[in-house]
């Protein structure tokens, strides 16, 4: 079974990422207090606790991974549902072998080829999604450090691509990156005042 969760819907610049996660059975019926304790929902830890737990993750034999995702440019393209819907195919896809069943965080399902289940609140209900959680998020968050330093000026590295008033202030006065997604209202109204 893999857990599966998104990071980025809601930020004006950067990539949707997710994860799919695979825990062995077996590893969980012995792991009771061990590598996972504390293991929640990524927006309820600590930057450093979410490090941790990536590399807990993405080293143990027990954990299978997978990450996929959906640029700005598909995001502009295919609308942000889509376009996370076509992020947790990708990371769903890149699981060896491919898993029988899938949980899905949220209330809809990617096209998946397998059975699966819609589950709200689900990084905060299953281990698996949980840890997909983590993945996308720390895998996400990195992603905008690299390009805070390929577009300086923006401060991707401290809002990650969210809508702060510094972020806005940076889109007035530097105008839209390539790394922004320009179908979104302030980008794209950014865009149309430069137009002008």
């Amino acid at each position: 079974m893999a857990g599966i969760d998104e990071a980025g819907r809601g930020p004006w610049a950067g990539p949707v990422v997710a994860a799919a996660v695979c825990i062995l059975p077996d590893f969980l019926r012995q792991e009771e207090h061990g590598v996972f304790e504390g293991l929640t929902d990524s927006k309820k830890l600590s930057a450093a606790r979410r490090d941790h737990f990536f590399e807990v993750l993405t080293t143990c034999g027990a954990v299978r991974c997978g990450i996929g995702r959906a640029e700005a440019d598909e995001i502009d393209s295919i609308n942000i549902l889509q376009a996370t819907h076509l992020a947790m195919r990708r990371a769903f896809d890149a699981l060896r072998p491919a898993p029988d069943f899938a949980l899905v965080d949220g209330n809809r399902l990617p096209p998946l080829p397998c059975a699966a289940l819609a589950v709200t609140g689900g990084d905060g209900k299953s281990l698996s999604i949980a840890a997909a959680s983590i993945l996308a998020k720390v895998t996400r968050d990195r992603l905008l450090q690299e390009a805070d330093e390929r577009y300086p000026g923006y401060g991707f590295a401290r809002h990650k691509g969210y809508g702060t008033a510094g972020h806005s202030a940076a889109l007035r006065k530097l105008g839209p990156s390539p790394f922004h997604r320009m179908t979104f209202r302030p980008v794209r109204e950014c865009l149309e005042r430069n137009a002008r």
